[in-house]
């Protein structure tokens, strides 16, 4: 780190500071945790788009944001002297050293998916003790509050690391093809939801297999949709009419001119 980074680093800490003084912004003074939940998950889904969309100044602007609600969550923490901004600094990069004993120790490894092993272990070793109520489940602690699709994903690797798994990518294509004809085979609307559930939790372990991210590969998905329906309702006022009374044949028609062209509005 520069002296130029270290300062304009604790410029913003004390920006903050300011705004949460008795002499700062009200709306600032009023946040709380949970009101500035929303916040920085909102901040995290715009670093994703300008990552997608591959621009960089936006993605600079972005991760400020994210930047800006990790200071903000330290300097209200360190009000109620729960922690400081330097303790949340100082425990991630002694993580970091700690989690990386084949670059700051000895440790060998092979590969990225040996640093992954390894950093799982070491994570695990990490753990408090139980309290005698037994082991941790190997899947650990997950947030619930992930998105379902992630959360899934992230479910299935863990239990993959214990050997709970596939051989190969076929056995999970194939749990793919035999949950959708128990979808056609379910008698009732709340068995026929049980088995779409199913549906979607083998499509993400099909996707993991194939080294996809799913809940980024259908945020993607949904963007791709939400262009080029836009498209196609600029397209059709464009040529004079009404999308909305178009037959679905001329919509189809539409869209397959968006997507052969490309012709996709963000």
């Amino acid at each position: 780190m520069t002296d130029r980074t270290g300062k304009v680093f604790s410029d913003l800490v004390d920006i903050l500071a300011k705004l949460r003084s008795p002499e700062g912004c009200p709306w600032d003074r009023e946040q709380t945790h949970k009101s500035l939940k929303r916040n920085l998950l909102e901040e995290s889904y715009e670093v994703l788009e300008a990552i997608d969309q591959q621009d960089y100044k936006a993605l600079a602007e972005e991760l400020g944001d994210v930047l800006l609600q990790i200071v903000f969550h330290s300097q209200m923490a360190s009000e109620g002297g729960r922690f400081t901004i330097d303790e949340v600094v100082a425990g991630i990069s002694e993580k970091l050293v700690r989690r990386h004993p084949h670059v700051f120790g000895d440790a060998q490894v092979q590969d990225a998916r040996e640093v992954e092993a390894q950093w799982e272990e070491l994570k695990r070793q990490e753990r408090p003790g139980d309290g005698g109520q037994g082991p941790e489940s190997a899947l650990g602690k997950i947030p619930a509050e992930l998105p379902a699709l992630a959360y899934s994903q992230l479910v299935q690797e863990r239990a993959a690391r214990m050997g709970f798994d596939w051989p190969d990518p076929s056995g999970a294509l194939d749990k793919v093809a035999e949950e959708v004809q128990e979808i056609a085979e379910a008698p009732t609307a709340e068995e026929k939801g049980k088995e779409f559930g199913d549906l979607l939790f083998s499509l993400v372990n099909a996707g993991r297999w194939m080294g996809l991210h799913v809940e980024d590969v259908l945020r993607q998905a949904n963007g791709r949709f939400a262009g080029r329906f836009s498209a196609m309702e600029r397209l059709a006022r464009e040529r004079g009419h009404d999308f909305r009374a178009l037959p679905l044949e001329q919509k189809d028609a539409l869209w397959e001119e968006v997507k052969k062209g490309g012709a996709e509005a963000v």
